[in-house]
């Protein structure tokens, strides 16, 4: 590492250290720090610029909760409240809760690492910039968040131990929101139609399950959807990418000329709408599947105070460490206003 680099690194690292208040024991060699828990501002505003950097993930919920483990957060009213009670009868008024969530499961926050490196020869060519400090921190809050949204719509399992090269989609990370679908709400899945076990055709032959895509989800809200939400005007469609044309998508909003600005359009909004729904489609999102549920309903929860971080300069491999984790965890909070449509093939049975 040059030295100027060097001298520009120790300062993000002193300013990393005062802002999240920390004793000068921790920062004894200069451009490193022990591991140390974020503080809660600083926590939050971590959250925050994730949220902002990704179109999808200001969409759902990124909620903060205090136990590691527990019942739902819950994010909107799920019964009607009008009602009458005869207390003149001696019966007696008695409120309920409100809430959407379901009590079919609880979440429970696991602890996730999101480390990386800075090599030297990169902190060198990113010296001369004057936004240096925003660079380092930017780099890889984009990539955090892809992260969380592969998870999402990906992970299967928890693993022990992960491993990156056999599992590209983090399918071993953590449970996703599909996940939970199939697991706790198998009734609200259509993983095959009556044609054969294995997929759901959709085409204009005889030989196929559905004539179109309009008609597979219509059927779908009008039988997995609980009749509660079928109206509902924030439901979506969010399609894989090998069932929509490209010709019908478009960019939700022009973006700007910064790498960070594009990226976070990820979400593409078709012209289209399916069953009547606007239809969209979202990064990493299975190809051959559709969720229709309100973007509302899918929450990524992390635990407040879980968060840890430690600086670690690294010259035998020529780089600076960067080691963080913090527990988080993902839920569908309403299974009722969900459905889930895997296996999807467009064409006919042969």
């Amino acid at each position: 590492m040059q030295m100027n680099t060097r001298l520009l690194f120790n300062a993000y690292v002193g300013q990393l250290a005062q802002l999240n208040g920390l004793d000068a024991s921790l920062t004894v060699i200069p451009g490193e720090l022990k591991q140390f828990a974020v503080a809660p501002v600083i926590e939050q505003r971590l959250q925050e610029k994730l949220r902002s950097t990704s179109d999808f993930m200001s969409r759902v919920n990124v909620v903060p909760v205090a136990a590691q483990q527990g019942a739902r957060v819950g994010v909107g009213v799920g019964r009607s409240l009008a009602g009458r009670t005869d207390t003149a009868a001696g019966n007696r008024r008695n409120p309920g809760d409100p809430t959407a969530s379901d009590a079919i499961d609880q979440y429970f926050c696991k602890k996730t690492d999101y480390d990386y490196s800075w090599g030297y020869t990169l902190l060198d060519a990113w010296a001369h910039r004057p936004e240096f400090q925003q660079l380092v921190r930017d780099a890889v809050i984009l990539q955090k968040a892809e992260d969380i949204i592969t998870i999402g719509f990906n992970g299967t399992s928890a693993a022990v131990q992960t491993d990156r090269n056999a599992n590209p989609l983090l399918t071993d990370v953590n449970f996703g929101w599909l996940y939970k679908m199939r697991t706790y709400a198998p009734a609200r899945v259509m993983s095959h139609g009556t044609k054969d076990n294995l997929k759901v055709y959709v085409s204009d032959t005889g030989t196929a399950d559905y004539v179109n895509l309009d008609a597979l989800v219509f059927d779908a809200i009008g039988n997995l959807i609980h009749e509660r939400y079928r109206t509902a005007t924030d439901l979506v469609v969010i399609v894989g990418s090998d069932l929509v044309q490209e010709k019908y998508f478009k960019i939700v909003s022009a973006a700007g000329d910064k790498a960070t600005e594009q990226v976070a359009r990820d979400v593409i909004l078709s012209s289209r709408q399916l069953g009547g729904k606007p239809t969209m489609q979202v990064p990493f999102f299975p190809a051959n599947a559709i969720l229709i549920t309100s973007l509302k309903n899918l929450s990524y929860y992390w635990q407040t105070g879980s968060a840890r971080r430690a600086v670690q300069d690294e010259p035998q491999f020529d780089r600076v460490a960067n080691y963080e984790s913090i527990n988080d965890a993902f839920m569908v909070e309403d299974y009722g206003k969900a459905a889930l449509i895997e296996n999807i093939q467009l064409g006919p049975k042969a």
